[in-house]
């Protein structure tokens, strides 16, 4: 494929100039809200978050909490109210002060341990991106795990580069047919009205490189996303200069059949590298963030190979400075490709491997046809260090890829862990955190690492943290009545869609959360395998329950689709007594609310098959327990007292009759569990009603998620283990055999 490297890219762009009118004047004393409205720290900072609120509390909340949007609707004469507004003011110097200090890492924890590496760039390429819900590039676990691995860099002051792609229809926006069945719709987004900066290139050119696919030369743009002291470069092909179907590479993510995949995965690989080059930047640590990525990894060789390196020579190169992470816990859920595709898109890029059969190679599965391309097999190969996202997971990777290194024993296969984490400031409520002010003392949040700190929190008197949760459960309630009178008037022509919106539940009843991918090893539809008996268990009048689902299927995804459906069926059912609703188009503003709203979360996939599952994490540092199965962190973050834990039932995952007895045992357990333990202890009040022993559940469970299943942790590990030895291109274990 051709590059072509454009130095000093400028944000002169005419989609630049158009954002650049559209945007009103703002008064002197405060004109640099639109600087903090266009890097996406706001989404963290309690200052920012608090300033933007305050300019217009409807609008806010209209907006979904954009300050780009919010911005170009206030009206001016609010704006030059607030600049004369003393209060404002102060709120405003306090961001401008936070601003400056993290204009610079000089202070940051990565500085303070590796001072001599602080300007060394650390490239981060994912697929997905799920950083705010004005930026609907996401699908999932994978994206907002993404997402706050840039923000806790950020925090760290770890030098990372991220890279994807600008999905400028997004994911999909999902809507539910009165039948429940899920029906998908483009995510159209304005990137105007969102914190995103076009480049372009020292020309004004509105793309900065180029690659050729499927025998065509496609031109390839991107975009800056600012998250603190972090950059996301995300490419872009909808452009002018391209031929039609290369402009839809960069339009949905996910979208369309394994030949798309292919030219999107190239794009993000091969693109990805050549961009950063324009922008003159050099990363000497690669991470590939799950196999959609590891053309990342074949690029950088064939640029060492056309500078004259001996292939295997730059194999070795590229390996000493790459990390690869893999998300998925079974064989079949890797991204696989014919050699026949291959070279039909790449056409003569192979070539300039030297031997493009040799790297081909490093794509062979040992058990699959010798005529696949395994972007999961290739990126193992090409990185000496390579991990899975919890501990049960390490274990998982190391049995699916042990064949890759031939004669050696399962656990002595070099691949390892980091379990993922979750950006505490981020998921964290503001109420959560004012409460941890008031008794850990207000600059708890600099002393993260001191885990009895952490301790401190049992010290909050009961009332207190109760009087907030409720809060935050009626907050929820709130938000899913204005969401249903919103879709009432806008979408909706069926009163029965209102009841399956949550509009007849109650603040009071004990609710369950439960927000996931539908698919189907996630067994959303679980719970209802008794029907009756959990029928008894919500409609008890004395201890009555309510359940909160919410998640999309993908929209290749049948069976994921079917179980949704039959999930939402119980919506309807008059005889659940309207205690059971769906969230729709679930997405990060709608997590959020979950997360901190339900006072208990669900989690009950099929084990082993549960890479991590961060949603409980993000639960448990607002003060919510865990149901689930022993897998993914659960099985090393349940302590006994954060949660309940269903002990594992034997299974054969080959086995469909195996499975349907392990899902019956996991069901008696999970109804059992409810009936005897969870229940019983939520509705065990003092004599002042305050639930006593669950409130040491929420403890327990605020303590675990604080002090071990942050980004902060996850990306502190990434640095010490990975990315530093990256870095210095240290010695690494035995390469798989190719």
């Amino acid at each position: 494929m051709d590059g072509r490297g454009m130095a000093n890219p400028m944000t002169r762009s005419r989609l630049a100039a158009t954002i650049a009118r559209e945007r009103p004047e703002i008064p002197v004393p405060i004109d640099r809200l639109w600087e903090f409205a266009l890097n996406l720290s706001w989404t963290w900072d309690r200052d920012a978050r608090s300033l933007f609120k305050s300019i217009d509390l409807p609008l806010w909340r209209i907006t979904r909490h954009n300050p780009v949007e919010l911005l170009l609707q206030v009206k001016p004469e609010r704006l030059a109210a607030l600049a004369k507004n003393e209060g404002f003011l102060q709120r405003y110097e306090a961001v401008v002060s936070t601003v400056e200090h993290e204009s610079t890492s000089e202070h940051t924890w990565f500085a303070q341990h590796y001072p001599e590496h602080v300007d060394k760039p650390i490239a981060y390429f994912c697929a997905e991106f799920g950083l705010h819900n004005s930026v609907p590039i996401y699908s999932g676990g994978l994206g907002v795990l993404a997402g706050d691995h840039c923000k806790a860099a950020s925090d760290l002051g770890v030098p990372l580069v991220g890279v994807g792609l600008l999905y400028t229809r997004g994911y999909f926006d999902q809507a539910l047919r009165l039948d429940g069945w899920q029906e998908d719709a483009d995510e159209t987004f304005d990137p105007a009205r969102t914190a995103l900066e076009p480049l372009s290139g020292p020309d004004g050119e509105p793309y900065l490189t180029s690659i050729v696919s499927s025998g065509r030369k496609v031109y390839v743009g991107a975009w800056r996303l600012r998250v603190g002291r972090v950059s996301i470069y995300l490419l872009d092909t909808d452009l002018e200069e391209n031929d039609r179907a290369d402009r839809e590479l960069s339009h949905k993510l996910y979208a369309g059949g394994a030949d798309l995949r292919l030219r999107q995965e190239g794009l993000l690989g091969i693109g990805g590298v050549r961009v950063l080059k324009a922008l003159g930047i050099e990363p000497l640590a690669w991470h590939a963030n799950e196999g959609h990525a590891a053309f990342m990894l074949v690029e950088r060789v064939r640029q060492l190979v056309k500078g004259g390196v001996p292939l295997d020579e730059g194999v070795e190169r590229v390996r000493a400075s790459s990390v690869f992470t893999t998300h998925t816990p079974v064989p079949a859920g890797h991204d696989i490709f014919t050699r026949r595709q291959i070279r039909e898109w790449a056409g003569s890029y192979w070539d300039e491997l030297g031997d493009g059969n040799k790297l081909l190679m490093m794509g062979e599965h040992p058990e699959l046809d010798g005529e696949r391309f395994h972007m999961t097999a290739a990126g193992i190969r090409l990185s000496r260090r390579v991990n899975g996202v919890s501990e049960r997971h390490g274990k998982v990777t190391r049995d699916i890829w042990h064949s890759l290194w031939k004669g050696r024993a399962v656990d002595d296969v070099p691949i390892g862990h980091v379990t993922n984490g979750v950006h505490l400031a981020n998921w964290m409520n503001n109420e959560i955190m004012a409460l941890l002010d008031r008794y850990l003392g207000k600059d708890w949040g600099h002393r993260l690492e001191e885990s009895e700190m952490w301790e401190g929190i049992l010290e909050i008197p009961d009332h207190g943290l109760w009087t907030v949760h409720q809060r935050l459960k009626i907050g929820l309630v709130d938000f899913m009545r204005e969401e249903a009178r919103r879709r009432w008037r806008d979408q909706w022509k069926e009163a029965a869609h209102l009841v399956g919106a949550g509009t007849l539940l109650s603040p009071f009843p004990l609710t369950i959360g439960f927000a996931r991918r539908f698919a189907a090893y996630k067994r959303a539809d679980l719970i209802f395998s008794d029907v009756e008996r959990f029928l008894r268990l919500l409609s008890d009048p004395w201890r009555p329950v309510q359940l909160i689902f919410a998640g999309k299927a993908h929209p290749q995804d049948e069976r994921g689709k079917e179980v949704l459906q039959a999930v939402y069926s119980h919506t309807r059912e008059q005889r659940f007594e309207g205690r059971i609703a769906f969230l729709e188009d679930y997405g990060l503003h709608v997590a959020h609310r979950l997360v901190e709203g339900v006072d208990l979360w669900v989690n009950v996939p099929r084990v082993p098959l549960e890479a991590s599952g961060t949603s409980g994490m993000k639960a448990a540092l607002n003060g919510v327990p865990q149901l689930g199965t022993a897998d993914g962190w659960w099985e090393e973050g349940f302590t006994g007292m954060n949660g309940w834990s269903i002990p594992p039932a034997p299974r054969d995952a080959d086995d469909e009759q195996a499975r349907e007895q392990a899902d019956a045992a996991d069901a008696e357990q999970l109804y059992r569990l409810l009936e005897e333990e969870v229940i019983p202890l939520f509705y065990d009040r003092d004599r002042t009603g305050i639930p006593v022993g669950w409130i040491q559940r929420m403890k327990a469970s605020l303590i675990t998620a604080a002090q071990q299943f942050t980004a902060r942790r996850m990306v502190q590990d990434y640095a010490r283990d990975y990315y530093v030895p990256s870095l210095l291109g240290t010695d690494g274990d035995d390469p798989p055999t190719v």
